[in-house]
This record gives structure tokens, C-alpha cells and sequence, in this order.
């Protein structure tokens, strides 16, 4: 099973990003999604997540601004960013718990990550 995300760039304050992370592999189902970011010098931290059903959860710093969805048949979430800042300048992960076809365990597993820039 592998995540892979993309979507990153350089953007300008105030404007917008779509970060796409599509699972591949021996995928029975997939449970919550998420993505995470990690700025230098700063922990990762949790931006976004969904489950299966649909419920979704945000930073007090992204709400109103991000919006995060998935599409169950393409085994992706995403990551609408609207209104940019500079603070939100990091390396974005997505994460999901994954249960694999071939032994039905439920593991997490995580993208390799790609890089947000917002200029001021």
C-alpha cells in the first residue's frame, strides 16, 4: 500500500492550493484521512481529517479557509486551501488508516509529503 501526494507549490498570499493524495496497492477499505503539515523548525501538526462517513475535523487555524474531502471509489482525499498566509508555508503529509486486502489488518500509513509555499 503507498500514499502519494501532490499538488504543493509556490502561491502568493490570499491565494489557493489543492493538494490531491490517491492510495494505491491491495486496499480493502479505507478508514479516516488526513493531512498533516510541518513547518521548519515546528512539530507536525494536524490540519484536516475525514472519515469514512464523511465527518470531518480542522485546525482552529485552517477553518473557514481549508476544506478537505474524499472520493471513496479513487481511494484520494483532498485538500482545498483558500486564503493563503505565510503561516501556512509547510510540508504537507496526508495519513490514512488502511485496511489491506491481504490480511485485513488496519494499519496507518503516510505520503511522502509535499512542500506549501506562500509568499507574502
Amino acid at each position: 500500500v503507498q500514499l502519494q501526494a501532490s499538488g504543493g507549490g509556490l502561491v502568493q498570499a490570499g491565494g489557493s492550493l489543492r493538494l490531491t493524495c490517491a492510495a494505491s496497492g491491495s486496499i480493502a477499505g479505507i478508514a479516516t484521512m488526513g493531512w498533516f503539515r510541518q513547518a521548519p523548525g515546528k512539530q507536525r501538526e494536524l490540519v484536516a481529517s475525514i472519515t469514512s462517513g464523511g465527518n470531518t475535523n480542522y485546525a482552529d487555524s485552517v477553518k473557514g479557509r481549508f476544506t478537505i474531502s474524499r472520493d471513496n471509489a479513487k481511494s484520494a482525499v483532498y485538500l482545498q486551501m483558500n486564503t493563503l498566509k505565510p503561516d501556512d508555508t509547510a510540508v504537507y503529509y496526508c495519513t490514512a488508516d488502511i485496511i489491506n486486502s491481504g490480511d485485513l489488518y488496519r494499519d496507518n500509513y503516510w505520503g511522502q509529503g509535499t512542500l506549501v509555499t506562500v509568499s507574502s
